[in-house]
């Protein structure tokens, strides 16, 4: 299994008058910037066969623009990833082959919390992600095993990595970014 975490795009401040944090959506910039930092995302990964959500409205919106950025995949709710565990993330992670690709949209802490048990951290231990930012683990004997982290990256990195937006459209003549793209 290959899992692709992705933390959610910026949204408005928790906190913001009249705006309950579970409703809390994606600002214009948040939504802009992921726009080009998803196509980053495409460059350096393969599609993932399956996009699995938080319900919350900023993790959704997220997931949509990764959709078009990767085409011909579309997000799946998975409860688990807004008020669960990471037991409960790792459970939902069971029930798929063990050689698909998949990539999640959620939230910290759980997110990071994920990626350090799937790294093999401790119970408590956390690698925090920026909103944007995603990070690739390869796991060869499923998601109760130990993983191997192929790379963590910044949304700032992943925009750059998109390229000039004239060239990120798919193309036939571009190489990918890493030959091979191994990594989903």
């Amino acid at each position: 299994m290959k899992l692709l975490l992705i933390r959610h795009a910026a949204a408005v401040p928790r906190g913001t008058p009249g705006v309950p944090d579970d409703e809390r959506p994606l600002t214009p910039d948040g939504k802009a910037k992921f726009r080009v930092a998803a196509r980053g995302l495409a460059r350096v990964t393969r599609r993932p066969d399956l996009l699995l959500t938080s319900p919350l409205p900023r993790a959704r919106a997220t997931a949509e623009i990764a959709a078009r950025a990767f085409e011909h995949v579309a997000p799946t709710i998975e409860p688990a990833l807004a008020r669960s565990s990471v037991d409960g993330i790792v459970a939902a992670l069971k029930t798929h082959p063990p050689g698909a690709r998949i990539a999640l949209i959620g939230h910290e802490p759980l997110l990071g919390a994920l990626l350090a048990r799937l790294l093999g951290g401790a119970q408590g231990e956390q690698l925090p992600f920026e909103t944007g930012g995603a990070a690739l683990v390869d796991l060869p004997h499923g998601p109760a095993a130990d993983g191997r982290l192929r790379w963590f990256l910044k949304p700032r990195i992943l925009r750059t990595l998109a390229g000039p937006a004239e060239i990120t459209a798919p193309r036939a003549d571009l190489p990918p970014v890493a030959e091979g793209r191994d990594v989903l």
